[in-house]
């Protein structure tokens, strides 16, 4: 009997969890079988392949050189036979399914709702798993095949990973009606900025970097009164007191409190693209989510790509 033969898929589910958690015991856990059992599951794997998988000599479990080729391979032949599942399970009528997307903690304000509303309401049956991340976890994870889609923004992306851009996001400096700002209707020269007090994103977030790099290339220092992880809160912070902060203008158009000030020179835009793996299988639901998201973004008047 071959190799293969001997082996079964939960073999290399069961060492590929050893070499997440780098212990048997966790691993054990996460399977929810007993750590004698998964043991014993390893040490048959590597009796049929009559090789040494795993280096237990250490305080952690971890893959020997032979077990990292291993896994590498096995990896693949998981996400493989995952998306042959997924092929098979897909229903053209769209009467169900599921589709994986993500999105960055940007788009969350303007995007996830109409796009993901509106999908549900054409295609009811869809279950929709919504995750919100960063553009390198996003491209990660379209990669190990977690995701079937992600919206992120273009320009290098890793290896493997196919942009379909959809519109291009342009940012001003966004005030309340409170501000002094609200009622110009001039673009605020750069190096004024510096003298308003800002709420901004924190440094986690791809926008934030964006702008610190504009800043910086004008030499603008900026009074940061506030950081916040969420753009809504940036919203609520802006719209309550006279602090201004910068957010994609597609922000301030579904928040008719807030104003948005043109910045001289103006931030360098940006292109918001669709993003999936290349070689996946690309299900019904995900090419229908696709053509929804054009439509819709053609219908808003958004800038093109």
């Amino acid at each position: 009997m071959s190799i293969v033969g001997l082996m079964e898929l939960r073999h290399l589910r069961y060492l590929l969890a050893v070499a997440e958690h780098a212990n048997f015991t966790r691993a054990a856990e996460a399977l929810h079988i007993s750590q004698p059992t998964l043991s014993q599951q390893i040490k048959q794997l590597e009796r049929a392949l009559h090789v040494q998988l795993l280096d237990r000599s250490g305080r952690t479990v971890r893959l020997t050189d032979a077990g990292e080729g291993f896994a590498r391979y096995a990896r693949q032949a998981l996400r493989d036979l995952s998306a042959a599942e997924r092929a098979v399970l897909d229903v053209r009528d769209l009467s169900q399914g599921t589709l994986r997307l993500a999105m960055t903690p940007t788009f969350t304000a303007y995007l996830t709702g109409p796009l993901v509303g509106g999908f549900h309401t054409r295609h009811p049956g869809i279950t929709l798993n919504i995750h919100e991340m960063t553009q390198d976890r996003i491209e990660s994870d379209l990669l190990d095949d977690r995701l079937d889609l992600g919206i992120a923004f273009g320009g290098a992306h890793q290896p493997a990973i196919t942009g379909t851009a959809l519109f291009t996001e342009t940012l001003s400096l966004v005030v309340g009606a409170a501000h002094p700002a609200a009622s110009s209707r001039e673009p605020l020269p750069i190096h004024d900025l510096g003298t308003h007090r800002l709420a901004l994103l924190s440094g986690d977030f791809a926008t934030r970097r964006h702008i610190d790099r504009h800043l910086a290339e004008h030499r603008v220092r900026p009074q940061i009164a506030v950081e916040a992880d969420s753009v809504n809160a940036l919203v609520e912070i802006v719209r309550g007191s006279g602090l201004a902060t910068v957010l994609p203008d597609a922000i301030t158009r579904e928040h008719p409190h807030l104003h948005a000030v043109p910045l001289q020179p103006a931030l360098p835009s940006r292109t918001v693209t669709l993003l999936r793996r290349d070689t996946a299988y690309q299900s019904t639901a995900a090419r229908a989510f696709t053509e929804l998201a054009r439509s819709w973004v053609h219908d808003q008047g958004y800038a093109p790509a």
